[in-house]
């Protein structure tokens, strides 16, 4: 355990993309829990795209100078209550600090599964994995053989949408991505059929090309112009499935897509959003769907890991500038 406590605080607004002077790391010692409360040493940290939302000045956002909060995995080292033992490997929110004083109700226990890395409970099996599972069968209601886009297909969500949807038995996967290097490994990696580099041309135009036939499902990560695109791919009955707004986070001037709206009814499309935290008593249920294929090896882990907690925010700046593949998780050095 190391001598003193670490956290990470919020100081300012950031107006576009976030930058390091926007955070403070603060030192203190290590907090003893009090009766009915465990400190848990934490060993992961997810960061994720909307944590960029919540820095702005909105319900439910973040406070300035007080602890962020993050999806976490850690261990409780010290209990004072029966129903947390010490050793035991727990889920949290309380990231974005080395300790943090939980209760019983603020975690999460974890199933231990053979073969199956903590990790996975921060990607294909945490928040980023259930948000693809939500989005393909609740929201899409993902049939055999559709054909779908996905935009931001190589960040956490894109690459666990498309290796799911293709279990899933999907038909033809179209995803974006933000360089050649992604576009490779969606197709050589996670199974896309085809992929674009969104900064190659106007994205109505790689669409088409990439999926010259149509789509029956675009699952957005991006929204602006690769929805407008993808409403005008979509086949009669087609679906779009709102997860993020990746284009908008730190441009919030940018125009907002123009598309036909007479596509919506002449080809009798539905849109729809949803926030994962809505669907929380699914959890159970994608572990029966990915663990298995986990276990036998047809569902890899599309990860980019980060050692250190000194190293969170930058983490989190690169993941929003596009420098991670797959889901990005901060790792502590023990």
């Amino acid at each position: 355990m190391t001598e003193n406590a670490i956290t990470v605080l919020q100081t300012a607004r950031p107006h576009g993309f976030p930058t390091t002077k926007d955070f403070v790391f603060v030192e203190s010692a290590i907090p003893d829990p009090a009766v009915g409360n465990a400190l848990v040493e934490n060993l992961y940290w997810s960061v994720d795209p909307y944590h960029r939302e919540m820095m702005d000045d909105v319900p439910g956002g973040f406070a300035l100078h007080t602890p962020l909060e993050g999806r976490t995995l850690g261990r409780v080292v010290a209990s004072r209550t029966p129903e947390l033992p010490e050793g035991e490997i727990v889920f949290h929110r309380q990231g974005w600090r080395t300790h943090s004083v939980v209760r019983a109700e603020e975690i999460r226990r974890l199933p231990r599964f053979d073969g199956v890395p903590l990790t996975a409970y921060l990607s294909v099996l945490g928040g980023t994995g259930l948000t693809a599972y939500v989005g393909l069968t609740r929201i899409a209601r993902l049939r055999e053989g559709d054909d779908l886009f996905v935009s931001a297909a190589a960040g956490g969500v894109g690459t666990a949408t498309g290796r799911f949807a293709r279990l899933l038995g999907a038909g033809r996967l179209v995803g974006s991505a933000g360089s050649a290097a992604k576009v490779h490994h969606l197709t050589r990696e996670v199974g896309y059929d085809a992929a674009f580099d969104y900064r190659d041309g106007p994205a109505a135009e790689l669409l088409a090309k990439a999926a010259p036939d149509g789509i029956d499902v675009f699952v957005d990560n991006v929204g602006g112009e690769q929805l407008a695109a993808a409403v005008g791919a979509l086949r009669e009955f087609g679906r779009i499935v709102r997860i993020g707004t990746i284009s908008r986070y730190n441009t919030p001037d940018a125009r907002p897509p123009h598309f036909n709206y007479s596509d919506i009814v002449e080809k009798s499309l539905r849109m729809e959003g949803f926030l994962v935290s809505n669907y929380r008593d699914l959890q159970d249920e994608l572990y029966e769907f990915a663990v298995p294929h986990l276990q036998s090896g047809r569902l890899a882990l599309d990860q980019t890991v980060v050692d250190g907690f000194e190293h969170i925010v930058d983490a989190f700046l690169g993941m929003l500038h596009g420098k991670n593949t797959g889901k990005i998780i901060v790792r502590d050095h023990a």
